[in-house]
């Protein structure tokens, strides 16, 4: 490998944001600001959305694909359909 052309892979703590959740990983991502993190300074990068936050992750969206279109239409449109006579 060429030296001096990698970017300089290290421990940094993102932060999301949304529900206030510090995580360190490694990471090559630059950024001027640093953090006391469990005894040690390191990069700081603060994120909107994380795992932590994320709907897919946390398990709380909603899940359309259960009953299918055709269903969801019926569903809501049944009262004019039976009020027309077809």
């Amino acid at each position: 490998m060429k030296p001096n052309i990698y970017p300089a892979y290290r421990p940094v703590v993102f932060h999301d944001t949304t529900v206030d959740h510090y995580f360190k990983i490694g990471s090559t991502i630059k950024t001027e600001r640093t953090i006391e993190f469990e005894g040690e300074t390191l990069p700081y990068v603060t994120l909107d959305v994380s795992s932590a936050s994320h709907v897919f992750y946390t398990g709380k969206q909603k899940d359309f694909a259960k009953e299918g279109s055709a269903a969801r239409f019926n569903q809501r449109f049944d009262r004019f359909l039976k009020k027309s006579g077809s």
